[in-house]
């Protein structure tokens, strides 16, 4: 297949599609580093593997490094995203690439980090290896969206996850929702949880359903694979203008890192809990400035945020255009015209306005349908 002028051969897109299943085994566990893997191979023998499995531990060029010694010398280095060539917490893995003589370097995707950006490449170059580019780029970025999200958006991506009946609803009008789903819908959502650096929901559902918003390790969904089980708690983030999230809530409680956004002059309903960070964001009329959210949760380097809210939240993240992912639950049940709706949207003149949605992927999930959507 030709990609930039170039033509990859069959041998060069399985050890890409090798080395990008490694990357994922560091799904859960590199933020806010990207997923990373690489293979070292000499035609289509394999001589060593690799991927980045924490921020600040080698990347996966190291570990593949080792794994291949000295046989490396003359191979190809598959590596699914640009190798770096700054000093960060680890040294330099163009230069280490170098170093061990390897002859060729391919490259799925281009790294935008300023300090990366095309210098990794040219650091190889300039050391005489051939470098090509672009080979299953597309997939490569799709399994790191929130960093390529962060760095070139200035924003992380946001997935909304929201359950609904047949008739598009969430809760009964009592404010009842547990369960709408059923427990395979239920357990697949901590996949998303644990693949998340954020966690962002706002103080109504906090007040009506009291969630943990953790990560539950013991569900089937999870793999967390040769990286180990940690990185499983991403950060709580709960919109709260007015400071009413009461003592006792569960965010409170120190399970897992929280931060608790609030309007300046905002006077707390009960006592700063010592297990939660509190941070006062702009305002936008009448709610926390949703664009200033992201910017600060950017600075904080979350690639993806994982959305569980009510209807006003969801509703306002879609209307503003910050929606980039939908993760919707559809359960075969009814819940009445009084029960609470999926989003709070504005109302439509023309059929033209509306909102249109790509579906990337459904599927059953015991009596429940999941659906992937994008903004079209």
């Amino acid at each position: 297949m030709r990609m930039n002028g170039l033509m990859f051969s069959a041998t060069d897109h399985t050890h890409m599609a090798h080395a990008l299943r490694l990357a994922a085994c560091g799904l859960y566990t590199t933020a806010p580093n990207p997923r990373v893997g690489c293979v070292i191979a000499d035609g289509e023998t394999v001589l060593g593997t690799g991927f980045h499995q924490r921020a600040g531990e080698p990347h996966a060029e190291v570990f593949a490094l080792r794994d291949a010694g000295e046989r490396a010398r003359g191979a190809t280095a598959y590596v699914t995203l640009e190798p770096c060539a700054h000093h960060g917490r680890t040294p330099p893995c163009a230069d280490a690439l170098v170093s061990a003589g390897v002859g060729r370097v391919v490259v799925a995707a281009e790294d935008p980090f300023d300090q990366v950006d095309g210098r990794g490449v040219a650091r190889l170059r300039a050391a005489g290896i051939t470098v090509e580019t672009g080979l299953m780029r597309d997939a490569a970025r799709e399994l790191n969206i929130g960093f390529f999200s962060r760095i070139e958006r200035g924003r992380p991506f946001v997935r909304v996850k929201l359950a609904m009946s047949l008739d598009g609803r969430t809760a009964l009008a009592n404010g009842d929702s547990k369960w709408i789903t059923g427990e395979a819908a239920r357990a697949d959502v901590q996949h998303w949880r644990a693949r998340s650096s954020a966690i962002l929901s706002g103080s109504g559902t906090v007040l009506a359903d009291n969630p943990r918003l953790t990560v539950r390790r013991a569900s089937n969904s999870l793999s967390p694979g040769a990286a180990g089980g940690e990185g499983f708690k991403p950060l709580r983030v709960i919109l709260d203008r007015h400071l009413r999230t009461p003592a006792g809530s569960h965010v409170l409680d120190g399970s897992a890192p929280t931060l608790l956004l609030h309007a300046a002059n905002a006077t707390p309903a009960a006592t700063r809990s010592n297990h939660v960070e509190y941070v006062s964001v702009p305002e936008q009329g009448d709610a926390l400035d949703l664009h200033a959210v992201l910017a600060l949760l950017a600075g904080r380097d979350c690639n993806e945020i994982h959305v569980e809210a009510g209807p006003t939240l969801c509703g306002a993240l879609f209307a503003a255009g910050l929606v980039d992912e939908l993760l919707l639950y559809i359960a075969p049940v009814l819940l009445g015209s009084e029960a609470a709706p999926l989003m709070n949207l504005p109302g439509l003149t023309d059929m033209a306005s509306r909102w249109s949605l790509q579906l990337l992927d459904q599927r059953m999930l015991g009596a429940d349908i999941r659906l992937r959507l994008r903004p079209a």
